[in-house]
């Protein structure tokens, strides 16, 4: 009866069949499993997996450096594991062993803007890259303050160079947007390579079928250290789009429209920002 057990190996393979078929982006899913789950715990069968176990190597990778949002998203992956088998009546799976951990606290939010000089430099930096595309990507990414994988899945048919706008079928959210495309992000965009028969705005021009990327963060980190960068995160070109707009006198209305929120409080964060700008504003009239 103990052999017939399956091991975490098992469950992880049940787990990426349902993300493939139910999640936009199964691709996350498939990383920690494969990068952190199944060194650990893949051999182990489901039921020797014990919510200590869980506990201790959750603090160990803690201890390592990881971001507490990724030690968040461990737990929660290896959590869901174990809900999906014990949903399909898997036998051996009685429990869930991270279901008991508490969630830790944590400030998630990062208040990193670039300056215009940070930002020429890892331009600067990303033009040396072997990557190809890493100085496209990014230039676009402060340009239209749009997410990772929202242009790394860009497709030219919702290019609207007419009316310079470029269309998100849809978005983190679950709905889609317009973002509105300027003429230096116009101007990127077509000088852009194009390969017949390839629907994708930025595909990996070494891909064999000219897909798009799932990872940068190799290409990224070099030319962020090679900018003297190091705190810098591909989001934090999200971000650095906002503070640019906000300091050129947009509203964070505006801003957050262009962003995709949904709510005003998502763009609270940049108020300061908007207040900065006010008060020069101000002080030079004075």
């Amino acid at each position: 009866e103990k052999k017939s057990v399956p091991t975490y190996a098992d469950l992880a393979d049940d787990h990426l069949t349902f993300a493939r078929t139910h999640l936009r982006r199964p691709e996350n899913v498939e990383r920690v499993i494969r990068v952190h789950l199944l060194p650990r715990f893949g051999k182990e069968r489901a039921d020797a997996i014990t919510t200590q176990d869980v506990a201790k190597w959750l603090a160990e990778k803690r201890k390592s450096g990881l971001a507490p949002a990724t030690v968040e998203k461990l737990k929660v992956t290896l959590g869901r594991s174990f809900q999906l088998a014990m949903q399909a009546g898997t036998k051996g799976v009685k429990f869930n062993p991270a279901q008991a951990i508490p969630r830790e606290k944590f400030n998630n939010a990062r208040d990193r803007f670039l300056t215009s000089d940070e930002a020429a430099r890892l331009l600067k930096a990303a033009e040396q890259s072997l990557n190809p595309q890493l100085k496209n990507i990014i230039a676009l990414l402060l340009l239209t303050g749009a997410r990772r994988g929202e242009l790394l899945n860009a497709r030219w048919e919702n290019i609207d160079r007419e009316r310079k706008l470029w269309f998100l079928p849809m978005t983190k959210n679950g709905s889609s947007r317009y973002v509105p495309l300027s003429q230096p992000a116009l101007d990127i965009i077509d000088q852009l390579p194009r390969f017949d028969g390839c629907p994708w705005l930025l595909p990996n021009p070494t891909s064999k079928n000219k897909t798009p990327y799932t990872d940068l963060k190799h290409p990224f980190d070099t030319a962020r250290q090679a900018a003297g960068l190091p705190d810098v995160t591909i989001h934090t070109l999200r971000h650095s789009a906002a503070s640019f707009m906000v300091n050129a006198g947009i509203d964070i209305y505006a801003v957050g429209r262009v962003l995709g929120h949904k709510t005003i409080v998502s763009s609270q964060r940049f108020s300061h920002l908007a207040n900065e700008t006010l008060l020069a504003a101000v002080e030079a009239g004075a």
